[in-house]
């Protein structure tokens, strides 16, 4: 149950704010969360997901997983600019075991507690000026997948009923929930209302 006035709902990250952020935590060597905040807007992974990648599923062409809540393999293209960043940080992490987990927490045992990954993502839009008009969450990294996707293809039915498979949603209705759309349907209603 959340408190009076708390914000509840995750938006999206502005594109060009989303590509701005990575660059500058790259320029000043959080390479952790530029990883973790590319890799999550171009997979679309959930947190837990995202959690266990580890540097060796970044060497082929496809990412393999299994979906930790729904126990689905998830089959995604690694995206040719992704590679780029992730070969990149990898190499100026001068990670050499690639077998070991991309986002490793401070003793490099198991990777990092997704509630920590969230009170930090907080500070680090805080300390870049990042805006977004709902709560700062994992979840923005899928959202702002989503509502990219959308803008591309001029927010067709086709780009929703691909984002549905995408985030293993069983009705458009849920996506379009999901993604904030049909609130701004609905909002767009009274604007269309003239005299």
């Amino acid at each position: 149950m959340s408190l009076q006035g708390q914000k509840t709902t995750t938006t999206s990250m502005n594109w060009d704010d989303f590509k701005s952020l990575i660059l500058k935590l790259e320029r000043d060597q959080n390479y952790k969360y530029c990883l973790l905040i590319s890799i999550g807007v171009f997979t679309g992974l959930r947190i837990s997901d995202l959690l266990q990648l580890k540097f060796n599923q970044f060497e082929n062409e496809f990412l393999t997983i299994v979906e930790q809540k729904t126990k689905k393999t998830r089959k995604i293209k690694i995206n040719p600019d992704l590679k780029l960043i992730v070969d990149r940080i990898r190499h100026k992490m001068k990670v050499t075991n690639l077998d070991q987990f991309i986002f490793i927490n401070r003793y490099g045992i198991k990777p990092i507690d997704k509630s920590w990954v969230n009170v930090n993502l907080k500070k680090i839009f805080k300390q870049y000026g990042i805006q977004t008009e709902g709560n700062i969450s994992s979840h923005l990294f899928r959202k702002t997948l989503g509502n990219r996707v959308l803008k591309l293809n001029n927010y067709s039915n086709e780009s929703i009923v691909l984002l549905m498979e995408l985030f293993g949603h069983s009705s458009m209705a849920i996506t379009k929930k999901y993604l904030g759309l049909r609130e701004r349907e609905v909002m767009s209603v009274y604007d269309s209302l003239s005299l």
